[in-house]
């Protein structure tokens, strides 16, 4: 797999995601928890998914769920770079009428396997999914998509007591530890920490990376113990890439105004090589 490419692939979709959230106006987007996402997205979408936007329904295809449904900017940029979904798609986000709102809507035409928004609920479809592939012999993987502040949910951690316990090895946990939720820091408002260790205790495989490092993510999708569900905490930063929402809880969901626009997309042309 081409790292340089995929590392293109991560500017491109983070410079479309700051223009489709200023193209959003008034309705604003979810730009932290999007621009965190962008490493993991590229890196899946960039090679490692099994899928085919020619044949969207294959039962083979691997499965992304978006738990964190508010991540939708990294995730549309990455279906439309797959060819999932068209431009005009991308043109219609927040617009009335539209598919493509900001919390995503299953169509699987689209490459979109689940309705998200509330919290706490994909990481149960996806152990339902694993277990299924599990019993008919596929080789498709499930992916589940996770922002840190959704494992406050009880019931994350009660799918992974039945992902250890039926030993699903095709189960991917990817958890974007931003460590900010959209009042604050996740530390303050909940006071957990070692997410390591409280994945680990529930008998699941972790490991803990950079999630801005491509390098980094695919080394952690490839080495797995095949006897348990692979959980990859992912270090990131909310709103990577410019700086002024950098680690800034205001900016989970705001209007991006056109000298912050400009603002933004100077420092991700200037800070990211290629694309």
């Amino acid at each position: 797999m081409d790292i340089t490419s995929i590392k293109e692939l991560a500017k491109r979709m983070r410079l479309l995601s700051l223009t489709m959230a200023y193209k959003a106006g008034k309705n604003g987007a979810h730009l932290g928890g999007g621009l965190s996402l962008i490493e993991i997205m590229a890196v899946l979408y960039g090679g490692v998914l099994n899928i085919n936007p020619e044949t969207p329904i294959n039962p083979e295809r691997d499965i992304v769920l978006m738990g964190k449904g508010h991540g939708v900017l990294a995730y549309y940029t990455a279906l439309y770079e797959a060819g999932f979904i068209s431009k005009e798609d991308i043109d219609s986000f927040e617009k009335e009428g539209s598919l493509f709102i900001g919390h995503p809507v299953k169509d699987i035409s689209k490459g979109i396997e689940y309705s998200s928004g509330s919290l706490g609920m994909a990481l149960s479809v996806g152990v339902g999914m694993a277990i299924s592939a599990k019993n008919r012999k596929s080789h498709r993987k499930i992916y589940v998509i996770m922002g840190d502040g959704e494992c406050q949910e009880g019931s994350s951690w009660e799918a992974c007591f039945l992902a250890a316990k039926y030993q699903l090895d095709n189960l991917v946990i990817f958890v974007d530890n931003n460590r900010i939720q959209s009042d604050g820091f996740s530390k303050d408002i909940c006071g957990y920490d070692n997410l390591e260790e409280k994945f680990a205790a529930f008998g699941c495989e972790v490991k803990s990376i950079n999630g801005h490092s491509v390098e980094a993510l695919l080394n952690a999708l490839e080495y797995h113990n095949y006897n348990k569900p692979n959980v990859i905490i992912a270090n990131t930063i909310k709103g990577k890439g410019v700086s002024f929402m950098e680690n800034n809880y205001k900016w989970h969901h705001s209007v991006l105004n056109k000298s912050q626009y400009e603002t933004a997309l100077a420092e991700v042309r200037s800070t990211y090589a290629g694309g």
